[in-house]
């Protein structure tokens, strides 16, 4: 509704933005002005044009106030980071516009900007511990920067009492580092250490129930399962309904062989996050271990099927109004289906269940072929994690596949990820556990290779245990070796280091395999690091 009686005027030329609401209109209007101001700005330091100076950042700082409720409103942070940059000419130490100007890079992904720009504000601010903090939040979450995230909060920690309630965080946020470094393979003697840190962060905050869920966590990393329950209670008795609370829940119950209730709690969390591919990806593996791959394969269906109606469509661009800062979970889209049919292959005679005759396989895989030469052509649009999840989601039916014998349905699968990523280390992993399924040992051990040049790090556990498997022993231990210095809790890792030194008749072996039975004993069904470390 607009505040003048009369509707302005409207022009039918091409080319023409015409604003659709209020909204739209007064961000137009803001942009223009903007323009002005910021052309018009006072930029000389010069003393005696110190009070023009401030009155025309005052000015312009109104209207960037304004742009920045707007954008936000739409979405537009790259557009107002933009805008935000123009005004640095004229921003020199002042501190709001530099903080707005970090705001809007950190919403926009754009995380090597942000964590610069809001150390400058840091150094304006040295008393103001939000700054460090919210750089460290932006290094691990966007970057990985995990070194930097650790100075970042060491800064905070110094400040000890002066943080005030900063402090629990800056502790928490010193932990995570030092166990995402671990699992990263470049910290893992000091365990003991991101334990004590992320208790004394704890104790600072005993109602802050992130600080008590990844106490529990990091107990749970180190296979202390037992003691990794009090604290999760206390996540959970703090918020009842988080979910990685209770998907960690789910993967303590399942180390611990409970596997019945380890479902029944998935089942609880699926009843409050239907459509979290996480928690389904669990709920698969538990249903694999207590009623078969059957019933797991249904449940890969359900996914294809929840992908295809979240995913498959164009996305809208920047400017939604239901955009938001992160954007893991669904994105707003634009509802133009593709007329694909996301189905799981089933190559078997209905009638006597056996396998169909090779013609009628072949045609059924040249129909479906059709339609992943059209996800093929469109997969580029839209985040990568999307078409990351929907190849995880044929990987893991293939290998529910080859569980049940059906290698032609295995295979199809295997195809399907490939169209998305050929050279995935995870599509060629299976590819040659298929061709080792088949019997053409040659084939597997090149594709065992390429996934290694591609993915060193990457399921190195597995891939070696093949690699032992197909008669390279002595390569298989090397790696192993580092396998277990890596990961030191995984029991595949033992269990094949002790399989490679039992070939060579090592006196090491039997320890190795005790090992493993240990570390088997409190395995669960997924690992632990699928639940995400983050501020």
């Amino acid at each position: 509704m607009y505040p003048s009686p009369k509707p302005p005027q409207r022009y039918s030329t091409d080319s023409v933005f015409c604003p659709q609401d209020v909204v739209e209109e007064a961000v137009l209007l803001l942009l223009i002005t903007e323009s002005t101001a910021s052309g018009d700005a006072v930029i000389s330091r010069a003393p005696d044009h110190k009070e023009e100076r401030e009155t025309s950042l005052q000015d312009a700082t109104s209207i960037y106030d304004l742009l920045s409720i707007g954008m936000a409103r739409r979405g537009q942070y790259a557009m107002l980071s933009e805008c935000l940059e123009r005004a640095m000419k004229f921003s020199f130490n002042e501190f709001h516009l530099w903080h707005q100007l970090g705001l809007s890079l950190m919403a926009c992904g754009k995380g090597v900007g942000a964590v610069s720009v809001i150390k400058e504000c840091a150094r304006m601010r040295p008393e103001d511990p939000s700054l460090p903090m919210l750089a460290a939040k932006v290094c691990i979450g966007q970057l990985h920067w995990l070194e930097e995230a650790e100075a970042l909060s060491q800064s905070v920690v110094s400040m000890g009492e002066e943080a005030a309630e900063f402090l629990s965080r800056a502790y928490l946020t010193v932990g995570l580092c030092c166990s995402l470094q671990a699992s990263d393979g470049k910290r893992h003697h000091y365990e003991n250490e991101y334990e004590l840190v992320l208790t004394k962060a704890h104790a600072l905050d005993p109602h802050d129930a992130k600080i008590a869920l990844y106490l529990s966590l990091q107990l749970a990393l180190v296979r202390q399962v037992a003691a990794a329950m009090d604290p999760l209670q206390v996540a959970l008795s703090l918020r009842g309904d988080d979910l990685h609370s209770l998907h960690l829940l789910t993967l303590l119950l399942s180390a611990q062989k409970h596997h019945q209730h380890a479902l029944e709690t998935l089942t609880l969390a699926l009843s409050q996050h239907p459509e979290n591919f996480n928690l389904l990806f669990t709920k698969v593996k538990l249903e694999e271990v207590l009623y078969g791959p059957g019933v797991a394969l249904q449940t890969c269906q359900d996914m294809l099927q929840l992908w295809q109606n979240r995913y498959d469509f164009t996305r809208t661009s920047e400017g939604d109004d239901s955009s938001s800062i992160n954007p893991p979970e669904p994105l707003p889209l634009n509802r133009k289906p593709s007329g694909l049919h996301l189905t799981l292959p089933d190559f078997q005679d209905s009638e006597t269940g056996s396998q169909s005759g090779p013609s009628i396989a072949l045609s059924r895989l040249e129909q479906a072929m059709s339609e992943v030469s059209a996800v093929s052509s469109a997969h580029k649009q839209g985040p990568t994690y999307i078409w990351n999840t929907l190849e995880r989601i044929w990987l893991q039916a293939g290998e529910l596949f080859m569980a049940e014998g059906r290698v032609k349905e295995a295979q199809f699968c295997v195809q399907e990820a490939a169209v998305l990523f050929p050279n995935s280390h995870s599509v060629l992993l299976l590819r040659g556990r298929l061709a080792e399924f088949k019997g053409n040992q040659d084939e597997a051990k090149g594709l065992y290779d390429e996934a290694l040049a591609i993915h060193p790090n990457g399921h190195r556990i597995l891939l070696h245990l093949l690699l032992v498997r197909c008669g390279r022993v002595g390569l298989g231990e090397k790696v192993l070796r580092d396998a277990v210095q890596a990961q030191s809790t995984s029991h595949e890792a033992w269990s094949g280091l002790g399989e490679a030194l039992q070939s060579q008749g090592s006196s090491q072996a039997p320890d190795c395999f005790l090992t493993a039975l240990e570390l088997e004993s409190s395995c669960p069904i997924r690992p632990f690091t699928i639940i995400p470390r983050e501020l």
